[in-house]
C-alpha cells in the first residue's frame, strides 16, 4: 500500500472521479464489480487512490460507463485550451505494463476526435477485452519502432510510417516486440 504522501495527484483525482461515476449510476462496489469483471477490492483501492489503475482496468470501467479512456482522463485534467502546448499535454503512465500515454489533443465537448501519443517499452503487451465505446474509430500511425495490433482476430504488423485505420467492435491487443520500443500516434474519433 502507498503512503499518503506518495500518492500521485492524478491518481487521487482519478479515484475521486471513478467514485463519482459509480455514485451517479447508483451502483454499489459489488454491482460495479459484476458489470466490469473487476474485483470489489481492486475497485475500492482505485477509488481511494491506493493503487494506480492499469490501462486494462480503466478500459473495463470505460466500457461500463460508455466513455473513452481519454474522456475519463480529461475529466480529471484541466479543461483543454484551443492550443495545447507540449508542456501542458497530460501524461499518464501504466508502469506495470510499460505504457506511457500523452494526451496531445484532449477531448473537447465540441469535438469528436482526439490525438494520443502512445509509447510502449520493448515487450509491452496491452490487451483490451472490449472497446470503451463500440464502433470507436481509430487511426494508429507508427512514428518510431514497430507495433503489432490485433483487432477482430486479425494481426497487423506496423513499421515506422505505417497507419492502421479501423473501427473497434471487439477485443484489441497492442504489442511491442521490437527491442527499441515503439512510439505511435493514435487518432480517436467517437461514433
Amino acid at each position: 500500500m502507498r503512503r499518503e504522501d506518495d500518492t500521485d495527484p492524478v491518481d487521487t483525482r482519478l479515484g475521486l472521479r471513478l467514485a463519482e461515476l459509480r455514485a451517479e449510476h447508483g451502483w454499489s462496489l459489488g454491482e460495479l464489480a459484476e458489470r466490469s469483471g473487476v474485483s470489489r477490492s481492486t475497485l475500492s483501492r482505485a477509488e481511494r487512490a491506493e493503487t494506480s489503475p492499469t490501462a486494462a482496468l480503466l478500459n473495463r470501467l470505460c466500457a461500463v460507463y460508455g466513455r473513452t479512456m481519454s474522456q475519463l482522463l480529461s475529466e480529471v485534467e484541466a479543461a483543454p485550451a484551443a492550443v495545447v502546448r507540449a508542456a501542458d499535454q497530460p501524461v499518464w503512465q501504466d508502469r506495470a505494463s510499460g505504457f506511457d500515454r500523452r494526451s496531445v489533443s484532449p477531448p473537447h465537448p465540441a469535438l469528436r476526435g482526439e490525438l494520443v501519443e502512445g509509447c510502449l517499452t520493448a515487450g509491452a503487451d496491452l490487451a483490451y477485452d472490449r472497446p470503451p465505446v463500440p464502433g470507436l474509430e481509430q487511426h494508429i500511425w507508427v512514428l518510431e519502432g514497430s507495433l503489432e495490433v490485433t483487432a477482430q482476430d486479425t494481426a497487423h504488423r506496423l513499421g515506422a510510417g505505417d497507419c492502421l485505420r479501423m473501427r473497434v467492435w471487439g477485443p484489441t491487443r497492442f504489442r511491442c516486440a521490437a527491442p527499441e520500443g515503439v512510439r505511435y500516434l493514435l487518432a480517436v474519433v467517437r461514433p
